[in-house]
């Protein structure tokens, strides 16, 4: 009989409720505070960003949020995802472990961001506003608001990265496509894009620059609102689908992870593949090893410090304390733009400060090695954000080749590369290279952490 590759659910097994950890985090979350009084955020701190129902989703403690049916009819169109064992990458790294992917790219967007995409579409849609603007590093995020915005007949404007901009053409004409909008950052729509670029007219950009240019927009306008891809704690609340479905498809494998991987940027989709594993656990299940794996030149997780810091780099956003290498700090342009991110989410944070996971960084040009053996064995190209999971899988499998141990592994594949060829483009001709970690500049962005007495 032929051992099975994928493990699938029917639509109707789709997770009917978000799941989310804070219910079950052993010691609860410092809490979010408004930049001018350093007191705790309220409601009516974060109405001018976003609608009622995700500022509710933002502060909730119930362990379970019901997911509306207008948004588990859209999931359909992928969900639930696959399950898929890697089992001709296993054989070529001779290993006794287990590896099993859950395969995001099977959205329409190509990447795990519409499972919060459409519900922060909805929710907008459903509070009467009409036009969204967010931020976008590598595309992804960007293109995925732009296919939700155009279900619900939503105005997207997304401010990339510039490096992004200027690396990724086809993301652009994704969102297009989709129907939105989309300008270079910094830009001179907005005063903290001028203010950038009255410095440096040659500002690659960052995710926090691009974060800023998105809120302040949307701060001045009462018909508009801010949508964010990662970091907050709704964002993490919605990606759960993913870690929901994978547990029911280790039953249906007859199998169970002793491993956990993503890669992180701001968090969302190792939060999604490894919040539900981990409240488990919490909740008296077995232990896990659950691994974050970031990029070596943006390193939040392994390098950068816990405390209260600005989301972006104007500093229009609350305080939220996260692992941060200070929201001044610019990364290097490497390939995964969605991973170049001066702050972490903070539920994750406060997960690594509790000692619940484990954080490694790696250099750009191991993980697309990695991706282009998994590529050759499995036949998906990964984004270059998640070769970053594919190298931390391809690790743990040899750990267990080398000490004859058959564990099981389990990574996110966030998201396909077809968009990111470039990238394996320069990797191929040798113009890839490692980009250094600017440790002075995240000294002098660390300098300027607010004080809070």
């Amino acid at each position: 009989m032929t051992e099975s590759t994928k493990y699938l659910l029917s639509e109707d097994r789709m997770p009917r409720d978000w799941y989310n950890i804070m219910a079950d985090f052993p010691e609860p979350m410092a809490p979010v505070l408004h930049p001018g009084t350093h007191q705790p955020v309220g409601p009516a701190d974060l109405s001018p960003l976003f609608p009622d129902t995700l500022i509710a989703q933002e502060m909730t403690s119930e362990r379970h949020v019901e997911i509306p049916t207008p948004v588990r009819d859209i999931y359909r169109l992928w969900r639930p995802s696959p399950l898929i064992r890697a089992r001709r990458l296993e054989k070529a790294l001779d290993t006794p472990a287990k590896i099993y992917f859950k395969y995001e790219g099977v959205s329409p967007a190509g990447s795990h961001k519409p499972n919060t995409a459409v519900a922060q579409a909805y929710y907008n849609a459903e509070a009467g506003i009409k036009r969204l603007t967010t931020e976008t590093g590598a595309g992804q995020w960007g293109s995925s608001l732009a296919f939700a915005g155009s279900l619900f007949d939503l105005q997207v404007k997304v401010f990339q990265v510039r490096v992004s901009y200027q690396q990724k053409p086809y993301r652009q004409a994704l969102m297009r496509t989709y129907g939105a909008e989309c300008i270079p950052s910094p830009s001179d729509l907005t005063e903290s894009g001028r203010a950038i670029l009255a410095e440096n007219p040659d500002h690659p950009g960052s995710l926090g620059i691009a974060i800023s240019e998105a809120v302040e927009l949307a701060a001045r306008d009462e018909g508009t609102k801010y949508a964010l891809g990662s970091v907050l704690n709704h964002v993490m609340l919605h990606q759960s689908v993913i870690g929901l479905e994978a547990m029911e498809q280790f039953e249906l494998a007859g199998d169970d992870p002793d491993i956990i991987i993503g890669c992180t940027g701001g968090g969302s989709n190792f939060a999604g593949i490894a919040f539900p594993f981990l409240g488990a656990q919490l909740r008296g299940g077995r232990r896990r090893r659950i691994i974050a794996v970031e990029p070596a030149a943006c390193p939040t997780l392994t390098r950068g410090r816990f405390a209260y810091d600005f989301g972006d780099t104007a500093h229009l956003t609350p305080l939220t304390k996260m692992h941060t290498l200070g929201s001044s700090f610019t990364p290097p342009g490497f390939h995964a733009g969605g991973l170049r991110y001066h702050g972490m989410g903070p539920q994750v944070s406060h997960a690594l400060s509790l000692g619940l996971i484990e954080a490694r960084a790696y250099q750009q040009l191991g993980c697309f090695e990695a991706a282009v053996e998994f590529a050759r064995h499995e036949g998906i190209v990964p984004a270059p954000e998640c070769t970053h999971a594919v190298k931390g899988a391809i690790d743990e499998a040899l750990r267990c080749k080398e000490e004859g141990k058959a564990e099981t592994i389990l990574f996110n594949l966030s998201g396909h590369g077809h968009f990111d060829m470039q990238a394996y483009i320069d990797f191929f001709d040798g113009k890839l290279e490692d980009g250094d970690y600017d440790a002075a500049g995240a000294e002098a962005a660390l300098a300027q952490l607010p004080q809070l007495g």
